[in-house]
């Protein structure tokens, strides 16, 4: 009887010595990196083919996509080296803890699921990292998520004319310097938001924009602005009756010929001549020096007032520029004056009212108010005292009560008496701050105040049947109120809201 034949045992092959990057860490690491590798390439196409850059697209494609890439290559080495440790240690019993081995068909399984979810992430990084910039750029993060106690400025900004421009575009600018040099300025700024000591209000410095040429230069062109522009500013008097008063004037933005210098309200941006001043105060409102430089001959006029003597310091000499004027281009804050005579106007403030427009902005300025919901109980108890039983009450307390929460914000101390609107000359200072016949050269020449009509000129003004006669050749100008002192300012009595200060 033969002996049964006997079969060696089968032994599985030893493991062939593998690379200490061949672990699940490395591999995830790996696959953060050549992910941020395809949004990198991506976004490097990106900013390469796009005609107008994005000031965030730089900061994605060369700081963040390269932040991730170098992190998952930074895992990556991490699992090599926590691998090479495990094994030195282990080295009798498992060292090959975190091997990937394609024959094992449970890791086989894994692997598969692991190599979906990296395709995965692969297009979705790709997709996010565009997505990402595009929604870091809104108007939506900027003025609600970033920066929610700019709400006032939110506000203004949606119902300005400049509604449809992203903030980024006016207060970044575009390219990746642009953009960290913004945030880098706007460090302290976060730091106070986060601990809520930021103050109220906040301050906007002109000088931490970028020059107009930069920003405001890339959509208008100054050059070009050629003629008038007729304008129609309808007021009502603080009388019992609401009288309705009205003002026409042409414009004269440019009153130059094409190709001729700039003239007329642009000549301040005239590309011949530099106009520059230095103001004793941070909102530029106290302007005590000015320096016109003609740049071909290169004479220069320097206008100072009374009661500055010295000499300005150099770095605080600004040349003017379209912010100079233009100071609130999407953040007007309107004064309540205005904003209650633009309801009258439309209709949803009933001019029937005896003498709303002074009811409705005493209404709106009590001392006694100190928040929003605060403001909306004590609007219509003041209206409803001075109303009693009128028809008219309850849509005159809405409207009055939404011209507040559009105005004025309490909380922050937000509102037009805080930030001056350079246009113009009649609630601020505006044009009046150099053109007030006080500013002088050493020969004695002024700025002269009393020739408006070398900005503006004056074709209709009066009630509704005086508005038929238009002058071409311009009118003097009539005070609706009655006689004033010339000696005074528009502002000096007109401050945005009961007339008089």
């Amino acid at each position: 009887m033969t002996e049964p034949h006997s079969h060696p045992h089968h032994h599985a092959p030893p493991l062939k010595p593998r690379s200490n990057f061949n672990n699940w860490i490395s591999a995830s690491g790996a696959v953060l990196a050549v992910g941020a590798l395809f949004s990198f390439a991506l976004l490097v196409w990106m900013d390469f083919t796009e005609g107008d850059k994005n000031p965030y697209l730089g900061i994605f494609t060369y700081i963040v996509a390269p932040g991730f890439l170098i992190s998952g290559i930074v895992i990556a080495f991490f699992g090599a080296w926590a691998q090479r440790r495990w094994a030195l240690k282990h080295a009798a019993t498992m060292p090959d803890k975190w091997r990937l081995d394609f024959s094992n068909p449970a890791q086989r399984h894994v692997l598969i699921l692991f190599g979906s979810g990296g395709v995965v992430f692969l297009l979705l990084s790709a997709f996010g990292s565009y997505q990402t910039y595009h929604y870091a750029e809104s108007t939506q993060f900027c003025g609600q998520v970033c920066h929610s106690a700019m709400n006032p400025e939110f506000s203004t900004y949606q119902r300005g004319a400049h509604a449809r421009v992203d903030c980024v575009d006016c207060h970044v600018g575009s390219g990746a310097t642009a953009f960290i040099k913004a945030k880098i300025n706007g460090t302290h700024q976060l730091i106070a938001y986060t601990l809520d000591n930021y103050s109220r209000p906040i301050d906007t410095p002109v000088k931490s924009l970028r020059p107009a040429r930069e920003t405001c230069e890339k959509c208008h062109w100054p050059e070009k602005f050629h003629g008038n522009i007729d304008m129609t500013f309808d007021h009502y008097l603080s009388d019992k009756k609401n009288t309705a008063v009205s003002v026409r004037l042409l414009m004269h933005v440019n009153s130059g010929r094409p190709g001729s210098p700039l003239a007329g309200i642009h000549w301040h941006v005239n590309p011949d001549t530099k106009v520059e001043y230095y103001a004793a105060d941070e909102d530029r409102q106290d302007i005590v020096w000015m320096r016109v430089t003609t740049k071909k001959g290169g004479s220069s006029r320097i206008y100072r007032n009374e009661e500055f003597k010295g000499e300005p310091p150099a770095a605080a000499i600004r040349e003017m520029d379209c912010i100079d004027c233009h100071n609130r281009p999407a953040h007007v804050f309107p004064a309540v004056n205005e904003a209650v005579e633009k309801s009258m106007a439309l209709g949803t403030l009933s001019t029937k009212l005896p003498n709303i427009k002074r009811v409705a902005v005493q209404a709106m300025l009590q001392k006694d108010i100190t928040t929003s919901a605060q403001a909306q109980q004590k609007i219509a108890e003041f209206l409803g005292a001075k109303y009693k039983d009128n028809e008219e009450l309850p849509a005159t307390v809405a409207e009055v009560q939404r011209i507040y929460a559009a105005s004025i914000f309490p909380e922050r101390k937000a509102d037009w008496r805080i930030y001056p609107n350079n246009i113009g000359h009649k609630d601020w200072p505006g044009c009046f701050r150099c053109h007030d016949d006080k500013h002088k050269t050493a020969a004695g020449e002024t700025v002269r105040a009393s020739d408006c009509t070398s900005c503006h000129s004056i074709i209709a003004q009066g009630k509704a049947a005086e508005l038929a006669t238009i002058s071409a050749s311009g009118m003097e100008f009539k005070h609706p109120g009655g006689e004033y002192d010339e000696e005074l300012k528009c502002a000096d009595c007109h401050n945005g809201g009961i007339q008089g200060k």
